[in-house]
């Protein structure tokens, strides 16, 4: 187009563009705009075969920063392509810490794996609609905010999350995605929430053995993998039940030790109180204590 552009330009009569003997090249996009996009590039006194070259190349300049400028940026450390209209940005290795803030709107695949970011924070996603895969595997992620695919959930197809440091994720994090998603290879602390989170989402078949306790509310379960803990029918939220329930007991017994132990106490001391007072009555010379009032006080 920018060819076919050019040699419009240089077979247009020279009389209509060229006049005098000076010329000014019009710069300004906006001046482009407003006027006839020929008589608006040139303003000569004289035919000027030399002026007409250098003005044929400002125009040429021109057209491609114009095209330049309309194009999406692409994030730094990062390649962008696009294959059948499918936009796709491959930032896999780039040494990021972080998730880039400048992706392409029709980002459909996204490629962030083998990096150095640690959290992935609320609404990260939220401007990319059109998203179909993300692939954050192989990173040093920590923390997963709730909200943190908010704006992606209709049109995610997989979502790659394995090989990180993740020992917890909120439930509202994947709640309501439809992607199939891969877990496997982080150190996780098997509780009630992560058994929550397995029976609300769609895991991948081919990496969901890969799913290992590093930790769990029972020792007896670290180490071994989450789904043949819970096909043996153990159920973690029971288990978190009952734990609490005995905390529960042991804080009240221990309550009701202490009372019982005050009121023990208590009396004792009373007992020990009057016996005391007994004895100072008795070694009194005159002062004689009726046989009535030491009963009732006994």
């Amino acid at each position: 187009m920018l060819h076919s552009l050019k040699n419009a330009l240089w077979k247009f009569p020279a009389q209509k563009i060229v006049r005098g003997t000076h010329f000014i090249c019009l710069s300004s996009h906006a001046e482009a705009q407003s006027a006839d996009w020929m008589t608006s590039m040139f303003l000569a006194a004289a035919p000027s075969w030399p002026a007409l070259f250098f003005c044929s190349q400002a125009l040429f300049c021109l057209l491609f920063c114009t095209l330049s400028c309309c194009c999406t940026s692409c994030p730094d450390q990062c390649q962008c392509t696009n294959y059948s209209g499918a936009t796709a940005v491959l930032c896999s290795a780039s040494n990021l810490q972080e998730i880039p803030k400048d992706i392409p709107k029709d980002t459909m695949f996204l490629k962030l794996d083998a990096n150095k970011i640690t959290a992935v924070p609320n609404s990260t996603f939220k401007h990319l609609a059109h998203l179909q895969e993300i692939d954050l595997s192989k990173n040093a992620i920590e923390k997963i905010d709730s909200a943190a695919f908010k704006g992606v959930a209709d049109g995610l197809r997989l979502l790659d999350l394995s090989g990180n440091h993740i020992q917890r994720i909120p439930k509202e994090a994947l709640a309501n995605l439809n992607a199939m998603i891969r877990l496997s290879n982080n150190p996780w602390h098997c509780e009630c929430t992560l058994q929550e989170v397995l029976w609300e989402v769609k895991l991948d078949p081919e990496s969901v053995n890969e799913i290992t306790c590093q930790t769990s509310v029972q020792e007896e379960y670290a180490g071994k993998p989450l789904l043949h803990i819970l096909d043996s029918g153990i159920n973690l939220c029971n288990i978190h039940e009952k734990t609490t329930d005995v905390a529960m007991f042991v804080t009240m017994f221990s309550w009701f030790t202490l009372v019982i132990s005050y009121v023990v106490y208590y009396v004792r001391h009373n007992q020990e109180d009057t016996r005391k007072h007994l004895e100072y009555l008795k070694s009194l010379p005159s002062t004689r204590v009726p046989k009535e009032t030491i009963s009732t006080i006994l």
